[in-house]
């Protein structure tokens, strides 16, 4: 992944504000998700004050990495679907995130998601942590578009 190709998060809501992957947030995870294949990737370096005890990662980071990662799985999968220019807002209806290990912080984080299930106005994505070539983490959650008069209706 090159750092001159943009992100999924810097094309389509570059003044997005989302903690977990909003670029435009400059105290957020700023998580950069690209299309591979039929899958998602994201590579995502933690910092000192992601830390749950020494060198693991806190869970709540973890499932927050997953949840936006998901998200704009999601919101991919349905432009895709429908043939789309930009992504329809997307908002985690129901999500679950298994903690299988605990994540290291020493080095590059990979996160995997997939398409489970599709309709219209929603899929089920399940997603993974990696580090170090173990999954540390896994979720399934269930993503829809929103429409007009929900409040993150075109917050991209």
């Amino acid at each position: 992944m090159s750092e001159l190709t943009k992100s999924l998060q810097e094309t389509y809501a570059p003044t997005n504000q989302c903690f977990g992957c909003g670029p435009a947030n400059l105290q957020g995870l700023r998580i950069r998700s690209f299309v591979q294949g039929d899958q998602v990737i994201a590579q995502w370096l933690p910092e000192p004050h992601h830390q749950a005890f020494a060198g693991m990662l806190n869970g709540g980071i973890c499932g927050a990495l997953l949840d936006c990662h998901s998200n704009w799985t999601a919101a991919w999968s349905l432009m895709t679907a429908q043939g789309g220019d930009t992504p329809p807002c997307t908002v985690t209806a129901d999500f679950h995130v298994k903690l299988k290990r605990p994540t290291p912080m020493a080095e590059q984080l990979l996160l995997r998601a997939w398409v489970a299930e599709a309709g219209d106005d929603r899929a089920t994505i399940e997603a993974e942590l990696v580090a170090g070539g173990k999954v540390t983490a896994t979720c399934r959650g269930l993503f829809v578009a929103v429409k007009p008069g929900h409040p993150a209706y075109h917050r991209w």
